[in-house]
């Protein structure tokens, strides 16, 4: 286990998120997914977070990222919903023809899964997510 360090404490904390497309329209390629991906990329220092793996299939993404002791659950929360809010946004300027195959041009789901992944073995869990899609 890799453990990481701030002023005042030493820390593995990693979490599995998913994100599902609205009643799972399958607008998700690979250019789309890029660009989530850069998108989080793009918002994820301001909350202390950082991506370590990243895979998509046609109607949902997998995400697992790494948090510091405090990115507590209301920032986690914040951050998601910031990126939520981002790349919705942001999906729908930049590829306008997505918008008509969307349920009222909302992108993603309300909702999102969010698991910690405690003990289980991180190599274990990117090799779920790198087998997406397939």
């Amino acid at each position: 286990m890799e453990l990481r360090n701030n002023n005042h404490s030493v820390f593995s904390i990693h979490f599995h998120l998913i994100l599902v497309v609205k009643y799972r329209k399958k607008v998700i390629n690979d250019r789309i997914s890029e660009r989530l991906k850069g998108i989080f990329e793009y918002i994820q220092d301001n909350y202390n977070i950082v991506l370590e793996e990243w895979n998509h299939d046609i109607d949902h993404v997998h995400v697992l990222f790494r948090s510091e002791p405090n990115s507590n659950n209301s920032n986690i929360s914040k951050f998601i919903n910031a990126y939520k809010s981002a790349s919705s946004r942001l999906i729908k300027k930049e590829y306008p023809s997505i918008k008509s195959r969307l349920y009222k041009e909302a992108f993603w789901s309300q909702s999102f899964c969010l698991i910690s992944t405690g003990e289980a073995n991180i190599e274990t869990i990117k090799k779920y997510i790198e087998s997406q899609g397939e």
